[in-house]
């Protein structure tokens, strides 16, 4: 019996936060952020889309063949990559609750709202071994198109929770013994703030107006990152989360 196919509009509306809530799962374009979930997260992708001959770490998975103008019309990039992999979306991303094992280093987004910089940290925290990301409902989207591209597959790799209620979470998680370390330009810059504590949250909030007061105030410690000012005026904050990623997996 042949599979009954869905209309093309049907991969299109994956674009918007509103149709991947429907459909349960998101894009990810091009091999390798594709080959990526293959390994990481197997049975996670429900369907290959493509429009050339697949490589055999495909060919587990349901393919759905198109031609080339119609490949075109559902993707979401300006030079199409040849596949891209319909996903699950992971469970709870939107709840209000931790998952049972937070893991020992969780990053925190405040109201980040350029999709690059978001799907950036993303990949990062995966690389510097974090556990999960916790973002403020006015950040980007993790699984809208640009941020996924931005993971390059990572975006997987990391528990994600997506909530207007982030304090309920910053609170639950001091209590179980994490060390807020906020990033502020009115901060200290000793970077062995990142490396106090067996367990840290780490929040970075938007370049615009950096974290807000009441995270400010709930913070164990305020970290910033010298730099050149008179060359420069502020970090880039994917950069920023960068380097305080980096700083504090180093040994103490």
């Amino acid at each position: 019996m042949s599979r009954l196919l869905k209309p093309l509009k049907w991969y299109k509306k994956l674009a918007t936060e509103k149709g991947r809530l429907e459909a349960g799962a998101f894009l990810v374009e091009g091999d390798r952020a594709i080959k990526q979930i293959v390994d990481g997260h197997p049975d996670e992708i429900i369907e290959i889309v493509t429009m050339e001959e697949l490589p055999a770490l495909y060919r587990d998975y349901p393919v759905r063949q198109l031609t080339d103008s119609q490949f075109r019309s559902i993707c979401n990039t300006k030079t199409p990559q040849g596949a891209m992999a319909i996903v699950r979306m992971p469970q709870d991303m939107y709840s209000s609750y931790l998952p049972e094992n937070t893991g020992a280093r969780v990053l925190l987004l405040e109201d980040v709202q350029d999709p690059g910089n978001v799907g950036t940290l993303i990949r990062t925290a995966a690389a510097f071994n974090y556990s999960g990301v916790i973002l403020t409902e006015k950040c980007a989207d993790p699984l809208a198109p640009k941020c996924v591209q931005a993971t390059a597959g990572a975006v997987l790799a990391v528990w994600l929770r997506r909530t207007a209620r982030y304090l309920e979470l910053v609170e639950a998680l001091r209590k179980s013994g994490y060390t807020l370390v906020a990033a502020d330009l009115n901060g200290e810059g000793d970077p062995s703030a990142l490396q106090k504590g067996d367990k840290l949250l780490l929040a970075l909030g938007s370049e615009a107006s950096g974290l807000s007061q009441p995270l400010l105030n709930a913070a164990d410690l305020r970290f910033k990152i010298t730099i050149a000012r008179e060359k420069a005026e502020s970090l880039n904050v994917a950069a920023c989360g960068a380097i305080c990623m980096y700083l504090s997996s180093l040994e103490c």
